[in-house]
């Protein structure tokens, strides 16, 4: 399956193309966004690695992550998605996709990320009709706001990598 075009007011969320790496590569390397997310710049490796994984999630899942991008100009934004990473956690996952979402350092503070969430939610609901689930480190004040913003409720704190972290779910759309 290939990712549907998905747009918002400001943005545009499409499936990951070799042309984005260098985008990608700046983003993940960045120690500002990295912070709560492994806490360490990714290699190029690893960059390429993600890249692949996400073109890959849509074949295998039926769904997976998109780009964003900005409507006006194209500016890359970041990437946002729905996964299903087979952690390791303690309550476990199941079978409810994962959302996970990440923004350039210089996208940080426009509302980006609660609108592309708010977009990829509005596929989910009518796609996927499940609950979701995601995970964000307690310190990450900005990721839980927006997790709160598009319906996620805390259910469980755990510890993921020897880190902690707390659980929240979306309930399946009615």
């Amino acid at each position: 399956m290939n990712p549907p075009v998905l747009a918002s007011k400001r943005l545009v969320l499409r499936a990951h193309a070799h042309d984005d790496l260098p985008d990608f590569a700046a983003m993940w390397a960045d120690p500002q966004v990295v912070r709560h997310i492994g806490g360490r710049p990714f290699t190029a490796e690893e960059v390429w690695t993600r890249l692949l994984r996400a073109a890959g999630m849509w074949v295998l899942l039926g769904y997976g992550y998109w780009v964003v991008r900005e409507r006006d100009g194209g500016a890359f934004v970041g990437e946002l998605g729905f996964a299903d990473f087979r952690r390791e956690l303690d309550p476990p996952f199941g079978d409810a996709p994962e959302a996970g979402w990440a923004l350039a350092s210089a996208m940080h503070g426009r509302g980006y990320a609660g609108e592309a969430l708010a977009a990829a939610h509005a596929w989910a609901d009518a796609a996927l009709r499940r609950r979701t689930v995601c995970m964000i480190t307690p310190a990450n004040l900005a990721s839980i706001a927006v997790a709160r913003r598009c319906g996620y409720r805390p259910y469980a704190e755990t510890l993921y990598k020897g880190a902690a972290t707390t659980l929240f779910e979306r309930p399946a759309p009615a």
